[in-house]
């Protein structure tokens, strides 16, 4: 379910898939996106102030922080369970779990991609098959704003269960690298991709670009 709060915020638990292109699909109404429209700064365009490395082995910058690091104050930090995990049996149906993990490492589920609008089965052995996606991608929050926050704050973002992170086909994931949507939509639910993205926005006071803002209000106006 969506619900906005003070903040014009959406929840950060994904929708069941639904086909189409725009119309009738689930998410927010558009009343509800264009509350967040309202709220978002844009900008002309994306920035591009340098300084990007993910990678955290020795000598790299790991300006995020190591992925899916559980030692982080939010939501799921400091359960004992890596963030990914933390995804998989949050977004998946039917989880099922390594014994002697305390609930921690998935092995098997299905998930409602909410992406590509399939039902995809996940094993633990063919784990690759789906992946956790960044929804505001974290190479566009360091060019839009990220690179001047502190480190807990980037780790913090990297790790957000709550509104930043999706688990998603592998090629969907991969399809989208580091676009935002003037570059980039899923298949289905854009209604819900919409609200997502500005939700992370608005709650990170981070901005879209002039481009983005117009592919988002041409979605919302396909919301019901």
């Amino acid at each position: 379910m969506f619900a906005l709060s003070g903040c014009a915020q959406v929840s950060g638990r994904p929708v069941a898939p639904a086909s189409g292109s725009g119309e009738g699909e689930l998410g927010p109404t558009r009343v509800q996106l264009d509350q967040l429209l309202a709220s978002v700064r844009v900008v002309a365009a994306r920035g591009h102030p340098g300084g990007y490395e993910r990678g955290c082995k020795e000598g790299q910058r790991c300006v995020f922080g190591p992925s899916w690091t559980d030692d982080y104050a939010g939501p799921g930090g400091h359960d004992g369970c890596d963030t990914r995990n933390n995804v998989l049996s949050a977004q998946l149906i039917g989880v099922s779990f390594r014994p002697g993990t305390h609930d921690c490492v998935v092995t098997a589920g299905t998930l409602d991609d909410p992406y590509t609008g399939k039902r995809i089965t996940f094993s633990k052995a063919e784990a690759g098959d789906i992946q956790i996606d960044h929804v505001y991608p974290l190479a566009a929050a360091w060019d839009m704003g990220a690179a001047s926050w502190p480190l807990e704050r980037r780790v913090r973002f990297a790790n957000d269960i709550d509104v930043n992170l999706l688990a998603t086909a592998a090629n969907a994931n991969q399809a989208k690298g580091d676009g935002t949507p003037s570059e980039w939509t899923p298949r289905a639910n854009h209604c819900f991709y919409a609200g997502k993205y500005l939700t992370v926005a608005v709650r990170y006071d981070l901005p879209v670009t002039a481009a983005d803002n117009a592919v988002l209000n041409d979605i919302a106006r396909s919301c019901p």
